[in-house]
């Protein structure tokens, strides 16, 4: 059976993340609850040995990091990378339409959206809200509606009877989601609801006017253990939320004796570049201010390993033909080495014995997984990270069905494996001595 404290843990941090500035408040609070220190970018750093400390940027991406007995540039630091966004429906900046009598919000695509498994949702709306204060100065909070608000309604197939025979979605057209209805001349101004909501969840902040705002729909439907013996986890955003969850829970339990980074980062599903990306220089900026000098960051990144952890496609039991024969992740068989000729992953023979053989000192059984060659192949953080850095890098995650749709699925048992591997990751005296 799986342990059920780390579904019970995953579940309720999928519940506190709907859109990435949740998800990052979310890390935030535990770290600190574990006696990690928060350290401002634009402040100067005083860094103890021994000490734990994290930084926040965009509040959407977050770098925690344990400043190890050995010193990270001789020995090194054992980082695990992940993501912190997800595929969904974004509210454009005029969003407001009504229509026949109803209100409705235009929405634009973030990333790869599964389009079919958004409609006849009840769906929410979270994300991050800046204002000016009645006293004249800016701010900017959290908000989630939380409540069912919204749902893309289907056509009924009496109108179209060709939507089960491969049905295209127009995505300008066919996915506002609807809020409620008007009356005659009747208008809703989406800043308005906003004020609103931001006045009900923060009764002190003293709103003047919303000036802008980062808001995603979500579903509401909780994630949840599935299966006659549970196992399978359903939900939303467990890519990558999985991962960044995985990578949190085994930094908590390393025992501090190399230094150890967890880095999640947003924006991937769009490229991740930014300021707050993998292709940033976020990373590249934190251990360089750690260690001091560039030279001293290029010794570090020499000694140093990134495994980046994102999902991979378990075979599917009813469209197996898409799969590389040979490469069939199973769900709850353990996590996956990914590997692609075209570095679309970062993985390389080296990095991937060394993740091979943290999983053997664990105990924890390695699938890999290769795209089919006719396909194309998807990519992670693993190649820009390594490309931005220079530090080597092994691509991995756990096998999942329904990558990108509203809810999809792992298995229940692979969250511990992935955890114990990690954690020994974290502790492994060298990993710079294969050459």
């Amino acid at each position: 059976m799986a342990n059920t404290s780390i579904s019970d843990g995953l579940i309720a941090f999928l519940a506190e993340s709907p859109t990435p500035f949740h998800a990052v408040d979310a890390m935030r609070q535990r770290l600190e609850a574990a006696g990690f220190r928060a350290l401002r970018e634009k402040d100067v750093w005083q860094l103890e040995k021994g000490g734990r400390y994290f930084v926040v940027r965009n509040e959407s991406s977050i770098v925690a990091f344990i400043n190890g007995a050995q010193s990270p540039v001789e020995a090194g630091v054992r980082i695990v990378g992940a993501h912190t966004d997800s595929p969904c429906l974004k509210v454009k900046p005029q969003p407001e339409m009504h229509e026949r009598d109803y209100f409705q919000l235009g929405v634009e695509v973030y990333g790869g959206v599964l389009l079919p498994t958004w409609f006849d949702r009840d769906l929410s709306l979270a994300g991050r809200v800046t204002y000016r204060k009645t006293d004249g100065t800016l701010s900017s909070k959290l908000v989630n509606f939380k409540r069912p608000i919204a749902t893309v309604a289907s056509l009924a197939i009496h109108l179209d009877r060709t939507q089960n025979d491969g049905r295209k979605i127009n995505k300008q057209t066919d996915i506002a989601p609807l809020l409620g209805q008007v009356v005659g001349e009747e208008t809703k101004d989406f800043r308005d609801i906003l004020a609103t909501q931001l006045r009900s969840e923060h009764p002190d902040c003293q709103v003047d006017a919303i000036l802008d705002y980062e808001m995603s729909f979500y579903d509401t439907q909780p994630a949840a253990v599935v299966g006659l013996e549970g196992d399978f986890l359903v939900g939303a955003r467990l890519d990558n939320l999985l991962s960044c969850y995985i990578g949190l829970e085994a930094l908590l339990q390393s025992d501090g004796s190399q230094s150890a980074v967890l880095i999640c980062t947003d924006h991937e599903e769009v490229g991740s570049r930014s300021t707050a990306g993998a292709n940033g220089p976020l990373l590249e900026q934190v251990l360089q201010r750690w260690v001091g000098s560039y030279d001293n960051y290029c010794r570090l990144a020499q000694h140093s390993m990134l495994v980046s952890a994102d999902n991979a496609h378990g075979i599917h039991p009813n469209f197996q033909s898409v799969h590389e024969p040979n490469h069939w992740p199973l769900l709850n068989k353990g996590p996956v080495i990914k590997i692609n000729a075209n570095q679309r992953y970062a993985s390389n023979s080296v990095t991937q014995a060394i993740f091979r053989h943290a999983c053997h000192i664990s105990d924890v059984p390695v699938q890999s997984f290769v795209t089919r060659t006719d396909l194309g192949c998807g990519s992670t953080i693993g190649p820009v990270t390594a490309t931005e850095t220079g530090i080597r890098t092994v691509d991995i995650g756990l096998p999942t069905f329904g990558m990108h749709s509203i809810r999809e699925t792992a298995g229940t048992r692979d969250a511990e494996l992935l955890v114990r591997a990690l954690v020994t990751f974290f502790a492994l005296n060298d990993v710079s001595s294969v050459e």
